[in-house]
């Protein structure tokens, strides 16, 4: 609803003055997004104190590293037996395509210094996805700042819940919750198999880590998968920007 109110002119006439929306459709949007990622945090929780890490380790996770599909696989490694390099290693590959989200973004978003590493920090999927998403151009960065730190917030909020009831928990396989790990993770990966690049990505990835769990250590077939991108380059190309159409079959 746009907001109106009376200006005096100099002349004494009595004019009406309309200020832009004081509420718009995103920020509703963004709180439901910010929910629903808050399950899934709260999956990540319970499922990193489950895989050996402390209660303060999983929150520092989501606070610093702030992506959820390489928190996932990073404590997937952790989980399986592989070690913190190739854990860390693994994070850094699925958490390298926020780089070029940052470089969608970096036209939309300036300001001080501290404002841009702030929103370097929120360039995620989900904001990103939502900014660029807006039929308007006045709405990108409202959009952007306001999906980013409602995820940011339940995400976190999440996690803190999730990692304290996953210490009353105790086996998680015996309630099931090692399927919903993997389950997470997928749900975080969907919307990229809208996109022909993507599902090609992703049946790239998922032969190359079938052939190689039988003949590596833990984590590598992860790290290995990531070729899969590679792949989907060559064969299907780039994938369409979150505002164009789909194109592909």
């Amino acid at each position: 609803m746009d907001v109106t109110h009376e200006v005096v002119g100099s002349a004494g006439k009595r004019t009406v003055a309309t200020l832009p929306p004081v509420t718009r459709s995103y920020v509703r949007d963004a709180i439901i997004l910010g929910v629903a990622v808050g399950v899934f945090g709260a999956g990540f929780g319970v499922l990193a104190v489950t895989s050996g890490l402390s209660v303060a380790q999983a929150c520092a996770m989501s606070v610093l590293v702030f992506t959820g599909a390489s928190q996932f696989a990073a404590v997937s490694v952790i989980g399986a037996g592989g070690s913190p390099t190739t854990a860390i290693a693994s994070a850094l590959l699925l958490g390298a395509r926020n780089a070029f989200y940052g470089m969608t973004m970096s036209s939309h978003l300036g300001g001080s210094v501290p404002r841009r590493a702030l929103a370097a920090h929120l360039t995620i999927d989900e904001s990103t996805a939502m900014a660029t998403g807006q039929a308007e151009q006045s709405d990108v960065e409202g959009a952007f700042w306001a999906s980013g730190l409602s995820v940011f917030v339940f995400w976190n909020a999440g996690t803190v819940l999730g990692a304290l009831g996953g210490n009353a928990i105790g086996d998680p396989n015996a309630l099931g919750l090692d399927a919903a790990f993997p389950a997470g993770f997928i749900a975080l990966m969907m919307p990229a198999l809208r996109h022909r690049s993507g599902r090609t990505a992703a049946l790239a990835g998922v032969l190359i880590a079938a052939v190689a769990i039988p003949f590596t250590r833990p984590g590598i077939p992860i790290i290995l998968a990531a070729a899969g991108a590679v792949v989907a380059l060559l064969v299907a190309g780039p994938p369409p920007r979150a505002n164009d159409s789909e194109a592909s079959p």
